[in-house]
């Protein structure tokens, strides 16, 4: 089989491949930072609200930056938004090597507001930039790399867990915050000099009041975003760690191994995704009429709704607690992962092709927008009710998905 020069390849997929090995790196960091803050902040005695606090501005910022951050990738071009969003974490990442008694609640708010930016900053310029490299009417082959794309990221999120874990284990918080920031900065420099051209620029200059979307379908499937996300993260960011080290006794080693290894198999299967939902095969001749639509996403969240009532169920009477929470949460993560892979084929798919930035970054905006309330109902409501409640909250967001997507196109068009 005859090499493949990477000379050879086009400008625009060679600088693809930079943003993708950018995001991935990236991805690392920003899993580890998460499990290192969690962690970290529950030893020092944080209670589980407070730890959802520290997390507060990450999100809000994560809403702001997805809405404008659109607009910059349109605008200047998604290299430019690559490269401002590796810098920003860099310098949130020096901001928490200080001592203990120097990070206080504000200041490590202002860290993470920081880390919100820069991440969804790489997320929106690597999502949008699939959009082309893919010829309008191969939707299949679009699934395909979307959830290659989504789900590898994922995977080495998992990956991250786990570094923060081991990190915080063999380093501690300031030294781990150093050495990833170290590797971030040696990124980001390779960033420079080698990211090139206008991926993502919009041939027509668009005006910032053009930052909300105007697509019925793009709408309704960003508010179905939100209640998807806000559905995992009320039950998996604060109170399933903290849970699994309160009741579970599991010291930073494993609360953070078993993370990791979750969502590193939840990658794996967003990868795969095509495959489980029958888009995949590589026996499909027409790929336009074999890409999901809005019906997939129907079925997929309505049988998503029925595991955090499931695993309630069984906490509330005592069956097989530690059997009945991991199993269930296994099946949640493979399931899920359908999920976000279907909804991240579906916005590009239904994005515009001139500043596809724009769309991608609202719709974006509503997946911030639920991880922010899944985040602070996660802490909150862990901290006065208990897991069992988060979960109810979790099936409830869940119910409401599913009816937002009765309102997607059923069929697979513009």
């Amino acid at each position: 089989m005859p090499s493949i020069s990477l000379k050879a390849l086009p400008t625009s997929l060679k600088q693809y491949f930079i943003i993708t090995g950018n995001y991935w790196g990236f991805t690392l960091t920003d899993g580890a930072l998460r499990m290192l803050v969690v962690l970290h902040f529950h030893a020092l005695g944080y209670d589980a609200l407070s730890i959802a606090m520290l997390f507060l501005f990450y999100e809000i910022f994560g809403v702001v930056t997805n809405l404008v951050g659109g607009w910059l990738g349109a605008k200047w071009g998604l290299n430019r938004t690559m490269n401002i969003g590796l810098a920003l974490q860099v310098i949130a990442l020096v901001m928490l090597t200080l001592p203990n008694e120097y990070l206080s609640v504000a200041y490590v708010m202002t860290a993470q507001a920081l880390s919100g930016i820069a991440k969804d900053l790489n997320k929106m310029s690597a999502k949008s930039s699939i959009k082309f490299l893919v010829a309008g009417n191969e939707n299949n082959k679009l699934y395909q790399w979307i959830a290659l794309l989504t789900g590898s990221k994922n995977t080495l999120k998992g990956v991250g867990f786990f570094m923060g874990g081991l990190l915080l284990t063999t380093l501690g918080f300031q030294q781990s915050m150093l050495v990833m920031a170290s590797f971030l900065f040696c990124l980001w420099c390779f960033s420079l000099l080698t990211l090139r051209g206008d991926i993502g620029k919009a041939k027509n200059k668009p005006k910032f009041k053009e930052l909300f979307s105007k697509s019925a379908s793009i709408n309704t499937l960003s508010a179905a975003r939100l209640f998807l996300f806000g559905a995992r993260d009320v039950w998996f960011v604060v109170a399933l760690p903290v849970f699994l080290a309160q009741v579970f006794n599991w010291d930073h080693w494993w609360v953070g191994g078993f993370m990791a290894s979750w969502v590193i198999g939840y990658g794996i299967v967003q990868s795969c995704a095509p495959l489980i939902t029958g888009y995949g095969s590589k026996n499909v001749k027409n790929s336009k009429a074999q890409a999901p639509s809005g019906k997939s996403a129907i079925k997929w969240a309505a049988l998503l709704a029925l595991i955090p009532i499931t695993i309630a169920l069984a906490l509330q009477m005592d069956f097989y607690i530690k059997i009945s929470l991991i199993g269930g949460l296994l099946i949640f993560g493979a399931i899920f992962a359908i999920n976000s892979s279907l909804h991240s084929y579906l916005i590009v798919h239904f994005a515009g092709e001139d500043g596809v930035s724009l769309d991608v970054g609202f719709y974006y905006m509503a997946n911030a927008m639920g991880r922010l309330l899944g985040t602070v109902l996660s802490g909150w409501v862990y901290q006065m009710h208990g897991l069992i409640a988060c979960l109810w909250i979790s099936a409830l967001f869940l119910l409401l998905a599913t009816l937002l997507s009765l309102k997607l196109p059923s069929e697979n068009k513009q």
